[in-house]
């Protein structure tokens, strides 16, 4: 399932990452890789907040779409 689907609090395994080179190129460097555990942590305007290693981010929904855990 998508990132955006994930329940706030739960801890999940990111299983795909999916996407344009570009896109993978960039949420890569944000440490989204597979096999990456990730936490959302909260959710605004259809916007998340994550957990990915010892960092938070901001993300759009457009972009968790892409990720699937």
């Amino acid at each position: 399932m998508p990132l955006y689907m994930a329940q706030v609090g739960e801890e999940y395994l990111i299983k795909k990452i999916g996407g344009l080179e570009e896109v993978k190129h960039h949420l890569k460097n944000l440490g989204f890789v597979v096999g990456a555990e990730v936490c959302v942590v909260s959710t605004m305007n259809e916007n998340l907040i994550v957990q990915i290693k010892d960092a938070r981010i901001a993300i759009s929904r457009e972009m968790t779409g892409k990720i699937i855990i």
